[in-house]
């Protein structure tokens, strides 16, 4: 597991390191009033590039090593790896594609993560069976096709989950890598060494792209990067409860708590407000932080200022995510507690962004 980790970190630093280097390629300028614009000059967004050249590679690699070579134990097919990269190369194809051109609209993208979710759910019998709910339980026993259909929407979602929270270096990246340990951690103490290793290769990958992000934003992960991150930790949660009924199916709801219920949120936010929620604005929770929270840095030009409260902002949204990465690895069987855990920080979450919004902030968390 240590070797296939290294693996794609490797992979993910050198692809990384070629795109932060590379000169001429065709990429369209980031439009300066974009809302989500928190940067100064043009940075690269083909971070995902990086990302899914350490994590397929390493996958193949490993299912190749594994057996006569070196023995990894790691319960991958050839086949199945090769299945999982051409089932998430439409989304990941189509995120690129937007980050090179800007042009690609919010339902063809919806489209490409939904194409990914049902290829996947299909290639590998994907369903979500239970929530330990006994009403629940019994209409999913009662008609299956809910069950596939709710593994196909958190397929489809969650890439455009990662995609809302991915705002600044490190943001999106180090939450990705905080619950692909978090689910290889579980997958491991179940004995799912296939699950644990899909997870480790992606954690090992982000940081790999993370030398390059994080903190001189030398390259962005782009829609690519926070597709690729939705897709593969989708696939994950799903196949983790799916094969292990030890695991509590919400188990994975309360760790990737952060990015889908800033969606939900986001969504209701907008609507009450009578817009689309397709439309990109900069009242998410990372950018109030960014604005009213990180204080600024003076004696210095506009870039560097930029920069620098950029940085700032991740570490208070790592310590966010914390708030239910760390609950979820400790009470991983207990639905119940699971359960409360959620509850719990949606109204933390809730009571922090009209805290923010009314300018209610305590002075400690300024400094």
């Amino acid at each position: 597991m240590v070797l296939l980790t290294s693996l794609a970190f490797v992979l993910a630093l050198i692809a990384g390191g070629w795109l932060v280097r590379r000169l001429g390629m065709p990429e369209q300028p980031y439009a300066p009033d974009k809302p989500q614009r928190f940067h100064e000059g043009e940075v690269s967004r083909l971070g995902g590039v990086a990302v899914g050249v350490g994590v397929m590679s390493a996958w193949l690699l490993g299912t190749l090593l594994d057996g006569p070579l070196l023995k990894l134990n790691l319960h991958l097919s050839t086949k199945t790896v090769l299945l999982c990269s051409l089932a998430i190369g439409p989304a990941l194809t189509v995120g690129v594609l937007e980050d090179l051109t800007q042009r690609i609209s919010v339902s063809a993208r919806l489209l490409a993560t939904l194409a990914s979710g049902s290829l996947l759910c299909w290639a590998l019998g994907l369903s979500i069976h239970r929530l330990d709910i006994a009403w629940i339980d019994a209409g999913l026993r009662a008609w299956p096709w809910v069950g596939v259909a709710l593994a196909v929407l958190a397929l489809t979602g969650l890439p455009h989950a990662f995609n809302i929270i991915d705002g600044y270096n490190g943001l999106a990246g180090m939450v990705a890598m905080l619950i692909a340990l978090a689910m290889a951690h579980v997958a491991l103490q179940v004995g799912d060494r296939a699950v644990a290793a899909l997870m480790m290769a992606l954690a090992g990958a982000t940081a790999g792209f993370l030398v390059w992000n994080y903190p001189r934003g030398l390259i962005f992960a782009g829609d690519g990067g926070a597709y690729l991150w939705g897709v593969v930790i989708a696939l994950g949660a799903v196949l983790l409860v799916q094969r292990n009924p030890q695991v509590s199916p919400w188990f994975p709801p309360l760790l990737l708590i952060y990015p889908v219920w800033e969606t939900v949120f986001s969504i209701y936010r907008k609507a009450a407000r009578g817009r689309s929620p397709g439309l990109a604005d900069a009242l998410h929770f990372h950018q109030l932080i960014f604005r009213r929270l990180v204080r600024g840095v003076f004696h210095d030009g506009r870039a560097r200022q930029l920069l620098i409260r950029n940085n700032r902002t991740s570490p208070y949204l790592w310590g966010f995510t914390a708030m239910s990465v760390l609950p979820a690895v400790l009470f991983w069987k207990s639905s119940l507690a699971l359960i409360l855990c959620c509850v719990l920080f949606a109204v933390c979450y809730v009571l922090a962004y009209l805290a923010i919004v009314r300018f209610k902030i305590p002075n400690w968390l300024r400094h």
